[in-house]
Formats: structure tokens, C-alpha cells, sequence
């Protein structure tokens, strides 16, 4: 039906309101030139809000009933659907809780599978960092205090003074930092001298050990870290008077079957005597001198030859060693430090980092293969729990639970069985590391990261395991959740 509308040039005039009994309202005149309407056009359809509707002369025109039934009924089908019902999550952590307390057996036998996997990556991880932290010090404490000046032999036939004397040492005791200091000679004829425990050969009989001879300084014992298994060490006297005294280090005194030092017994150098006055063991430093034959400074130079310092070992505190190290030539050989080597410990932060880096590895992996247990144990208890609700799942999705209510109700329940054994396996293990400090009288090392994020662990842990069984859950149609037997 084609719908005639007014011409754009000629102006409307305001319809008038129908009188009484009026069945039309009036229409306006047609404009000049405009062609009468045709059969059947003489009242064209209006609708509320049309301009020929006088209704309300002054409302905006409006579109046809047509398109606004369509907008319409698609904002009423909108507007008359019902919302999708939503779960509060204090009800569906009340309703996780409901379904762990309803089986409280298994709910706490799968709780153990976690607390066992947390709590053994806790005191894994603890120990290992507390063990680390123990071999590291006494690391530090053996080699970051340890220095050692090498000093050359003089050119056979030189005039020249020997580089440093003796007497040096005490100028490098001087230093800040030294705790003990002392100076060893020794040369290539005296590294291999038949020792005898005496004068005696019997025929058949090996009695001569082949040992080395070294001379040594007084402060010999608290340099090398060792300390006197019988007898003593020999002091200034000694040296001042040059008496022929040794004292033998723990292996060459078995060697020579010497023990004892009250009967004054004497071992034979080149032919010569010397009296054993002690036996210097437990040696934490050179230890080759445990096999060796140490005479005092005057004596080994009036009866051995040996007159130019070669070695001065060092011990410092912690920390100093570096700077002992920079010090020690100039105050050993003012003026021809250059020509000393000194031996001073590395840098032990990257040692240090490393030791406790290979520890922590070694123990993390155990204690992560424990908590993949517990994940499976989660996993495989949620499973079967899933399996055995087939009908408690079918019935809340025909009162209208939808999937994703369905699935948060099963992770909610792995997520808690998580969270606790979490929490009970990070208090256990901390336990326990501080309990095998204590045993050990070591410093638990307790890392607080660790300990807060246990739990976020074991709930983590959780909730991937329950992952899969709560899919399988949502996955069932109500139909056939019903229809099977639980």
C-alpha cells in the first residue's frame, strides 16, 4: 500500500483536535499541483505518533509499529530472560568444606599424602640451606685465612743477601689482621735424608726412613694449626743456645716408632744425633711437614746447611687475608717485593654460592618429587570422589547448578585439602629443621618466604590437581548423572 505524505513546500498546518462526534479529524488542503488519491487512499493508515494521528499534535513523530515491535521483542526477550543463578562464595566454600568434613577419613589420608610432600620440601630445603651455611664456614675458616709467601732460592755461588731473613717474621706478626705467622727453609738435598732411631744396624734389619728435613721458626705449631701430641716445641733457648734438638711430625715419629718423648730418645741425621724433644701433629695446614723432621733455625743452618728462608706461612683473620697478602712482601723484603710470591685465597663468594647452590638442588628435587606425590594422591581421591557423587552432581545440575558451579564445587575442595596440609607440612618441617639444629648445634637457616609460601604451595597444588576431576564433573549431563548408580 503506498503511504502519502506531505510535500516538503507547502507548510502544514496544525491539526485541530476532533469535535464531538467528529469520525475524522480534519486533514490538511492538498498542495497546489498535488494528484487526488486513488481509490482506497482516502484515510491513509496512521499509528500512534504519526503527524496525521491527533493524539498529540506536539509528540515527535515516531517509527512504525513494525520496527519497534522488532527492537522491541528483542529487548523483552532480553529483559523477560532469567538471570543466571549465581553462587555466593561464602556458600560455595561452605559447601567445599561440607563435602571434605563428609568423608573425614579419606579427606585427612589424602591431607597426609600433601602435608608429607610440603613438609618434606621444607625440611629439605632447610637443612639444606642451614648444612650449606655450616660447610661454607668452616670453608671460609680454612682457606679465607691462609696466606703463604714464596721466596726464590739465591743463584748458587751469589754474594747477595738472602731476600728475607728470620727475623721478618716479626714485622708481618706486626700487621693488622695477623693472628700468627712463621718461616720454613728447607732445599733439594734435605727433602730425602736417611733418618735413623739409632746408631745400631742390625743385619737384615731396615731401620732408616727416608724423611724430610725442614727448619722452622718457634710460631711453627700455631701457623700450620697443628698442636703438640707429646713433648714440646722448641723456644728461643734453643735456638739461642743451638742445641741439637728435633721435633718430629705424628706420621715420622710412627715411622721411626718413636711415642714417647720422657726418655729423651735421639734420632740420627748424616751420622749426627738429635735429641726428639715432641711430635707436632693434627696438622691443618702443610701437611707435609707430618713427615717431616723439624730443627730449630741455628741448628738446621750450623748442622744442615740450611740458611735461606724459603717459605712464610700466614694466618689472619677473616676477611684480612687479602689485605695481608698486598702488605706482607713489603714488610718481609722492603724494596724487592716484587721478587715474592705470595699466595692469598680467592675471592670465596662464588665458591660460597655454588656449594650452597648445588646443595639446594640436590635436596629441592627430593622434596619436589614428594610433592608430586601428594599432587597425585589429591588428584586420584578427587576422582573417586567425583565418581562416587555421579548423583549429587545430577541433581544439582537439574535444579539448575550450571558447569561452572559444578567444577568450583569440586576445585574448591582439592584447593582446601591444599591449603591445609600446606599449613600443617610448613609448621611440621620447620619443626624439624630446628629440631636437627638444635641436635647438631648448628643455626637453623629458616628462609620466611619459604615458610609463608608453603601454603600458597600446597593450595596451589591442590587446585591443579583437581583440575581434571572437576572438568569430568562438569562435563556430565543431568540426564545421565541421574541415571547412574552412587
Amino acid at each position: 500500500m503506498r503511504i502519502r505524505t506531505r510535500s516538503a513546500s507547502a507548510p502544514a498546518s496544525k491539526p485541530q483536535p476532533p469535535g464531538p462526534g467528529a469520525e475524522h479529524p480534519p486533514r490538511a488542503a492538498p498542495a497546489p499541483g498535488a494528484q487526488p488519491p486513488g481509490p482506497g487512499a482516502e484515510h491513509p493508515p496512521t499509528w500512534p505518533g504519526h503527524p496525521a494521528d491527533g493524539t498529540d499534535p506536539d509528540r515527535p513523530p515516531q517509527a512504525p509499529p513494525t520496527a519497534r515491535r522488532r527492537g522491541g521483542r528483542r529487548r523483552a526477550r532480553h529483559r523477560d530472560q532469567p538471570g543466571r543463578p549465581r553462587i555466593d562464595p561464602r556458600d560455595l566454600w561452605s559447601e567445599a568444606l561440607a563435602g571434605v568434613l563428609a568423608r573425614p577419613v579419606r579427606s585427612a589420608l589424602t591431607t597426609l599424602g600433601t602435608v608429607l610432600g610440603i613438609g618434606t620440601l621444607v625440611i629439605t630445603i632447610g637443612v639444606a640451606s642451614t648444612a650449606a651455611n655450616q660447610i661454607v664456614g668452616r670453608f671460609d675458616a680454612l682457606t679465607a685465612t691462609s696466606v703463604s709467601v714464596t721466596v726464590p732460592a739465591p743463584r748458587p755461588g751469589s754474594d747477595t743477601p738472602p731476600l728475607v731473613d728470620w727475623s721478618g717474621v716479626d714485622a708481618v706478626e706486626r700487621l693488622a689482621g695477623v693472628v700468627s705467622a712463621a718461616a720454613l727453609a728447607d732445599s733439594d738435598a734435605t727433602r730425602n735424608v736417611q733418618v735413623r732411631a739409632n746408631d745400631v744396624v742390625a743385619p737384615g734389619e731396615l731401620t732408616a726412613q727416608t724423611l724430610a728435613v725442614v727448619a722452622a721458626g718457634p710460631t711453627l705449631p700455631e701457623a700450620v694449626r697443628g698442636r703438640m701430641l707429646t713433648g714440646r716445641f722448641y723456644d728461643a733457648g734453643d735456638i739461642g743456645r743451638h742445641d741439637r734438638v728435633v721435633v718430629l711430625g705424628d706420621q715420622a715419629a710412627k715411622l721411626l716408632g718413636i711415642d714417647d718423648v720422657r726418655d729423651s730418645p735421639a734420632v740420627f741425621l748424616h751420622g749426627q744425633s738429635f735429641t726428639v724433644i715432641g711430635v707436632l701433629g693434627e696438622l691443618r695446614r702443610e701437611h707435609r711437614l707430618s713427615t717431616s723432621v723439624i730443627l730449630p733455625p741455628t741448628t738446621a743452618a750450623d748442622r744442615m746447611g740450611l740458611t735461606n728462608v724459603t717459605q712464610v706461612l700466614v694466618n689472619t683473620s677473616l676477611g684480612a687475608a687479602r689485605q695481608v697478602a698486598r702488605q706482607a712482601p713489603i714488610a718481609l723484603s722492603p724494596g724487592h717485593e716484587d721478587a715474592l710470591t705470595v699466595v692469598a685465597p680467592p675471592d670465596l663468594s662464588k665458591a660460597r654460592k655454588g656449594v650452597q647452590g648445588d646443595v639446594n638442588g640436590l635436596f629441592l628435587v627430593l622434596g619436589l618429587v614428594s610433592l608430586v606425590v601428594g599432587a597425585i594422591g589429591i588428584a586420584n581421591v578427587t576422582l573417586v570422589t567425583v565418581m562416587e557423587r555421579t548423583g549429587e552432581i545430577g541433581l544439582r545440575r537439574a535444579l539448575g547448578a550450571s558447569r561452572r558451579q559444578v567444577a568450583s564445587q569440586f576445585l574448591a575442595e582439592s584447593t582446601m585439602i591444599g591449603l591445609l596440609g600446606g599449613v600443617i607440612g610448613a609448621a611440621l618441617g620447620i619443626v624439624v629443621v630446628v629440631c636437627v639444629s638444635g641436635v647438631k648445634e648448628w643455626t637453623p637457616v629458616l628462609d620466611l618466604r619459604l615458610a609463608l609460601g608453603a601454603p600458597v604451595v600446597g593450595a596451589l597444588v591442590g587446585l591443579l590437581a583437581g583440575l581434571y576431576p572437576s572438568l569430568r564433573a562438569a562435563r556430565m549431563e543431568p540426564v545421565d548423572a541421574l541415571r547412574a548408580p552412587s
